[in-house]
């Protein structure tokens, strides 16, 4: 990159748009990429930046931002490691955040979503470490911490370290505790040099016997460790020795085992700084309300902004280069925004090609320069003796040097601070000059030589920055195609020149210039009345599509309602067909059954009519013989009949039941399914049928209260209630609660579970009205808390 090309992107500010987007980014080195970000050059690159910038865009809108926390460099930490060096805590724990952010980065882009990015590459290419990571997780605990889990030797020193402390602890407070706590200074234990101690008056100092360690600053206090402790101190101290060695061990294997994946997790590291800075660039789109441009061949930006001044109060405007003219010369007065202009078109192609979305409407397009180079400001220098003409000469004596016709030119006034003359005809040159190299020009300038050359030059195009002379303040919106105007008159007399000095002013000034001046003015003027007519055009036709919106609605809503009344209607009709088929059916049923009946009453008056007929062939053929049967015995009488006794009726011979006496000694009789109605006289106890009927009923009653305790075993404690409504859950509770008495259950466990409660509650209501429970409570703890009711049967 040439030094003038890194002079024109600090003289459009770019560093300061990177500033915001380090700001985003969450690793340091992630930070630092962002401000070294410079811009591409070639079409592909700027395109998979601006793809990956959209990718990430999409992929915070819906799955948030992935965490890209606690992230450090770790390539020296594994080059030591991999020439053999042991690692320290921090830089083992650094790894394994890497390898932790690895994994959980991972996840976050490969996931349940099958939607194809161009992000999936980096995604993929994460390789996590699990056993590493956790292996490392498991042994340090913090900086200063190695666990007891880090290897078995350490748990085993670490016990016997905390079976010797106690030991001393022990000796040390039986000292506090007995006569000889008269000479402490304080009955506390403490440790100097990894000893434990207690603090001896100074006075005293030779009633303990012992070994001294250290003395307070006034000498008052002497930490004497008794002679009794030595030995228990000294043990202590070798397990402290060996704690060591064992840690230093284990942090060793530690180093080894991240040598062996280095390459692993110098690839991860690196990744997931790339993926820092592309997400980075979507975080800083969603702020600052960008969009990805469309990048062709020339620069058409739709409702631009600079990204630098607050969006709430920067005018927005439409900038064209390079498709219908090839350059554009800004005019208007000065503050009106002409500076801005310029630097809103090269920032936002500086930032397209560095892949970050630009603030600007959809269907904006940028097109990739090889250089966009900048001649902006005042650069005078007293000790380089250049004046401001000066200093922009240099400038773009060294820009022209550079032109090609992939460059973006941006001229500042160009041609100021010399004789306005020779000013106006020099930047027309140069103008022309970047114009023949095939470079597209962007130029502000108060020459009014400049308008009538670009009103007269085919592919250059006059903008202006509208001033409002009523208020003497600039608006900012940007007008291609229209000339502007300095207004200094106008300014002036507004802030209070006398009217004479302006008319004098304004006499010195040639008529063709005053001319060329009123044709602006009037050219202005139309403008004017041509933005009004067109924003009450804008208005109208705005107010035409909301009017044709809300018929558009009506009608739809017509449609829906007809729509509705229709399916209304015709299921109105198949409700009505439906029920008079259903009524047919039935009728059909109905008259089907009256049939059968009435065929099965005809058959059994056929039935008796043929039972009569032959009666009485075989009576007249009887009575035509003279046979006539001996008379049968009449029975042997017997007791009157009672209830429970089985009886026979004399005339048909057929056994019945009594089932009941009337008033008027006429017994009720069950033959099967007949009832019958019989006199005393007409039927005869059969005693031995009744002592078996009477018989078979005990063995029915035996049985029965045989059956009761297996029905009690069968009786269960217990009734899931989950997944069932609550009509359905409180028949099932009537029917258990009814097993359970039968079964003399004490206590019972229903189960609604927790829930939304409204089982629960219907359950707990219904208990309090039954009359089987005694008592009912909230399941304790181990019983299933509040999502069962333990119910005390009466």
């Amino acid at each position: 990159m040439t030094e003038l090309l890194e002079k024109s992107i600090q003289t459009l500010e770019l560093p300061r748009v990177l500033a915001m987007l380090a700001d985003e980014a969450v690793t340091e080195e992630g930070k630092e990429t962002c401000r070294k970000v410079r811009p591409q050059t070639v079409v592909s690159d700027v395109s998979r930046l601006q793809k990956q910038t959209s990718a990430a865009f999409q992929m915070l809108v819906k799955h948030g931002t992935p965490s890209f926390s606690g992230v450090r460099p770790v390539a020296a930490a594994l080059q030591r490691a991999d020439r053999g060096g042991a690692l320290n805590t921090r830089e083992l724990l650094d790894i394994a955040q890497v390898l932790r952010c690895a994994r959980n980065v991972r996840e976050y882009g490969v996931g349940e979503s099958t939607e194809k990015t161009v992000l999936d590459g980096y995604f993929h290419s994460l390789s996590p470490n699990r056993f590493l990571e956790e292996k490392i997780s498991g042994s340090i605990l913090s900086e200063d911490e190695i666990a007891d889990s880090a290897s078995p030797e350490l748990a085993d020193i670490r016990r016997h370290i905390r079976a010797a402390a106690g030991k001393v602890r022990d000796v040390l407070n039986r000292l506090i505790s007995s006569n000889q706590s008269k000479y402490l200074q304080e009955s506390i234990i403490t440790m100097r040099g990894g000893r434990y101690v207690v603090p001896v008056k100074s006075e005293h100092k030779n009633e303990i016997p012992g070994l001294v360690h250290d003395v307070s600053g006034s000498g008052g206090t002497f930490f004497i460790e008794p002679m009794g402790v030595v030995n228990a101190n000294n043990e202590l101290r070798e397990l402290q020795m060996k704690e060591q060695k064992e840690i230093e061990r284990i942090l060793a294997e530690l180093s080894a085992d991240c040598a062996g994946f280095r390459e692993g997790i110098e690839d991860n590291y690196r990744t997931l700084i790339a993926l820092d800075v592309i997400f980075a660039r979507a975080k800083l789109s969603t702020h600052m309300g960008g969009m990805e441009p469309v990048l062709g061949d020339y620069i058409e930006l739709h409702k631009a902004r600079h990204p630098l001044l607050d969006p709430k109060t920067a005018v927005r405007n439409d900038l064209y280069l390079g498709k219908d003219f090839d350059t554009l010369v800004i005019t208007g007065p000065n503050t009106g925004g002409k500076t801005v202009t310029l630097k809103t078109l090269g920032l936002l192609t500086l930032m397209a090609q560095c892949g970050l979305h630009i603030p600007a409407m959809d269907g904006s397009t940028i097109r990739v320069c090889s250089a966009v180079l900048a001649d902006i400001g005042d650069e005078q220098s007293i000790d380089q003796s250049l004046s401001t003409f000066s200093s922009h000469m240099v400038n773009i004596v060294a820009m022209l040097e550079q032109l090609d016709e992939d460059t973006l030119v941006l001229f500042d006034e160009l041609g100021a601070g010399t004789d306005p003359v020779e000013g106006a005809a020099l930047a027309a040159a140069i103008i022309e000059s970047a114009r023949q190299l095939g470079a597209r020009v962007a130029a502000t300038t108060h020459y009014a030589e400049l308008k009538v050359y670009a009103m007269t030059t085919q592919g250059v195009e006059n903008a202006s920055c509208e001033f409002n002379v009523d208020t003497l303040a600039p608006t900012y919106r940007v007008l291609i195609g229209i000339p502007g105007k300095s207004n200094a008159f106008a300014i002036s007399r507004r802030l209070g020149l006398p009217d004479y000095i302006i008319q004098r002013a304004a006499d010195r000034i040639d008529a063709e210039n005053v001319r060329f001046e009123d044709v602006i003015s009037q050219l202005e003027s139309q403008r004017q009345a041509m933005e009004r007519e067109k924003e009450k055009a804008q208005e109208l036709r705005r107010e035409m599509e909301r009017t044709k919106a809300e018929a558009d609605h009506y009608r739809e809503r017509i449609e829906e309602e007809r729509r509705k009344a229709t399916e209304k209607a015709q299921a109105e009709a198949r409700a009505i067909i439906q029920e008079a088929r259903d009524t047919a059916d039935a009728v059909f049923k109905e008259l089907n059954a009256m049939r059968r009946r009435q065929e099965k009453a005809r058959e059994w008056v056929d039935d008796n009519q043929q039972r009569s007929d032959l009666r009485r062939t075989l009576n007249e053929a009887e009575n035509a013989l003279g046979a006539k049967g001996e008379e049968l015995e009449a029975p042997a009488p017997t007791r009157p009949a009672v209830v429970g006794d089985m009886v026979e009726v004399l005339k048909t011979h057929t056994q019945a039941q009594v089932v009941g006496v009337n008033k008027d000694g006429t017994l009720q009789l069950q033959a099967g399914i007949l009832k019958l109605k019989a006199k005393q006289e007409e039927v005869r106890v059969l005693e031995e049928a009744t002592a078996r009927h009477k018989q078979s009923q005990k063995d029915k009653a035996r049985k029965a209260t045989v059956t009761r305790p297996f029905r009690a075993a069968a009786a269960k404690a217990e009734l899931d209630l989950r997944g069932m409504m609550v009509d359905e859950a409180l028949a099932a509770v009537d029917m258990f609660l009814d097993n359970a008495l039968m079964g003399k259950l004490e206590t019972v466990t229903i189960i609604h579970g927790k829930g939304t409660g409204a089982l629960r509650k219907a359950v707990r209501e219904h208990l309090k009205h039954s009359r089987y429970v005694k008592s009912a409570r909230p399941g304790a703890y181990g019983e299933g808390e509040d999502g069962v009711t333990v119910v005390t049967m009466k």
